[in-house]
């Protein structure tokens, strides 16, 4: 998977949980690509407000590039694709917010990131969480790929 954006110093710890995530979820990453950058508080407001009509920082947003459900496979979008590259979408992680999650739940600002990022990701690829059912699909896989990756929530 190709993850750009400004991850630093946590890119090779969320590359190698997605490499953890393509297996859990028997999907091809090789050929897709993520962007995941930091914004502020202000910037995740905005934007929460803008394309969720929440007007109040949070800490993780995605934005899909495709109308992917999770029982579809990535192999469907292949004319997607640009110079041979699928685009999944967008990521943006609220730092201060993460960090701040990272304190009150007890665990280092690089669990909390990797999480996010995670969250993010299944977003990505179809998942959601509004209702119950699909939350609770969404944990468990998500709970898996953290387990098998070394880290639980």
């Amino acid at each position: 998977m190709i993850i750009e954006g400004s991850l630093f110093p946590y890119k090779g710890k969320i590359t190698k949980l997605f490499d953890v995530a393509e297996e859990v979820l028997k999907e091809k990453f090789s050929d897709v690509c993520v962007s995941i950058n930091f914004i502020n508080e202000e910037e995740i407001k905005e934007l929460n407000k803008n394309f969720r009509n929440v007007d109040r920082k949070t800490d993780v947003l995605s934005f899909p590039n495709l109308e992917k459900s999770p029982n579809q496979k990535l192999k469907v979008f292949e004319k997607e694709k640009c110079d041979g590259v699928l685009f999944l979408g967008d990521i943006v992680i609220c730092k201060n917010v993460a960090y701040a999650q990272a304190k009150e739940y007890g665990h280092s600002k690089k669990r909390e990131v990797c999480f996010l990022a995670l969250h993010g990701l299944l977003h990505l690829l179809g998942y959601d969480h509004i209702e119950v059912e699909d939350e609770k699909l969404m944990q468990k896989i998500a709970n898996k790929i953290l387990d098998k990756f070394g880290v639980q929530r």
